[in-house]
């Protein structure tokens, strides 16, 4: 049996509905003529899911993600996806320090709150 949802306060949606205008309003102002990319990218930054975005060269994707990491102060990498990138360029791996006889983990750049992949076509299946 699942518990009720507890029920939300009406000072919790407005501050919601403020925050989302508030990135709303920033995507705006770096990103011209682009809402419905705006719209998919807050609902996509909403619902903790992921957005894979397909266009032609030079609509702002790049930029559109670079705005919305720093609207929301998180990190922002962006991944050039070529023939020869392996996975762990991409999570990352464990280097052997010598000076302390131990493995330190260096974190790949998917770590970021915003992470762009560019031209994913363009790497190996085993990296897709």
């Amino acid at each position: 049996m699942t518990a009720a949802p507890m029920p939300r306060e009406p000072d919790d949606a407005r501050e919601a509905q403020r925050i989302v205008a508030a990135l709303a309003d920033a995507f705006s102002a770096k990103v011209v003529g682009q809402e419905h990319l705006r719209e998919t990218l807050l609902i996509g930054l909403l619902t903790g899911g992921h957005i894979l975005l397909e266009s032609v060269p030079g609509l702002a994707k790049t930029t559109a993600a670079r705005v919305i990491a720093e609207a929301i102060d998180g990190q922002f990498r962006r991944i050039q996806c070529t023939p020869d990138l392996l996975p762990s360029d991409i999570i990352g791996t464990q280097i052997y320090d010598a000076t302390t006889t131990s493995f330190v983990t260096q974190l790949g750049p998917v770590h970021a709150n915003v992470v762009l992949l560019d031209e994913i076509n363009r790497s190996s299946a085993k990296t897709q």
